[in-house]
């Protein structure tokens, strides 16, 4: 299938590998600066593009992968001149809807997972959760999918709202904790590499327990002097120190549920 790869960053570029390791013809990338287009386009073999008015019209789906807040925009722009082809974007967080009264063929290709431009990582074990106008839409992007993931689900926009949030919390908000962890070891000329069999091990265990059952630590017993000393670290830190104790608090009124 023909392909044109709305954005450059992060997501479309790990997927543009994917796309085109399962024969997939990118035939363009497009992204705000010549230069990030150049650099994905040249190891895809596209043609590269930093102008919405130059999108190709030889393409059989075209790939959103921007920011939510320029989606609007761009959809605005190129899909109501080419009413015939079919349009996904690859956003948790924004409606199908966004598509409607501008395009005639279009969908949500979400799939679930961080990336970063460079780490390689197997998109096959990657979820991939689908939303389509039609049936005919529904089948064109979910042999899309299935060709690089699998594990291909359809998903709803009000459900996908969810999905995303609990995708919050599990990631952005947990390497969050880990970017607080790596201050308070700076503290002490320590490295953050020393947490990695920790946090690996935390990660394992939700493969075989429930979160709230792997669950530890001195907050799920409420252990006053060992949260007071803690708090006590982190007297040059309110912040820190309002975000521990609101965590603290959670997860012993969670323990007691």
């Amino acid at each position: 299938m023909k392909i044109a790869l709305i954005g450059a960053g992060n997501l479309a570029t790990v997927l543009g590998h994917a796309l085109c390791n399962a024969q997939h013809d990118i035939v363009q990338v497009y992204s705000r600066t010549m230069a990030a287009a150049n650099l994905l386009a040249e190891k895809l073999n596209a043609v590269p593009t930093d102008s919405l008015d130059e999108i190709t019209n030889d393409a059989d789906l075209y790939i959103i992968a921007l920011k939510d807040s320029i989606l609007d925009a761009v959809i605005d722009k190129i899909c109501p001149v080419r009413s015939d082809k079919l349009f996904v974007h690859t956003a948790g967080s924004v409606p199908i809807d966004v598509f409607r009264r501008r395009a005639v063929h279009y969908g949500v290709f979400y799939p679930m997972q961080t990336f970063s431009k460079t780490r390689i990582v197997d998109f096959r074990n990657i979820p991939v959760f689908l939303e389509a106008d039609s049936y005919l839409t529904m089948q064109t992007i979910s042999d899309v999918a299935q060709s690089v993931s699998n594990n291909v689900r359809e998903l709803s926009s009000a459900d996908r709202r969810y999905l995303h949030l609990a995708a919050v919390w599990a990631c952005n908000y947990a390497n969050h904790c880990y970017d607080m962890a790596a201050e308070v070891l700076q503290k002490v000329g320590l490295p953050f590499n020393i947490m990695l069999p920790l946090t690996d091990e935390t990660a394992r265990k939700v493969h075989e327990l429930s979160p709230h059952e792997a669950q530890t630590g001195p907050a799920i017993r409420y252990d006053e002097n060992i949260i007071e000393a803690q708090m006590q670290l982190m007297d040059d830190n309110p912040r820190a120190q309002q975000l521990y104790q609101l965590m603290a608090q959670s997860i012993y009124e969670k323990s007691k549920k």
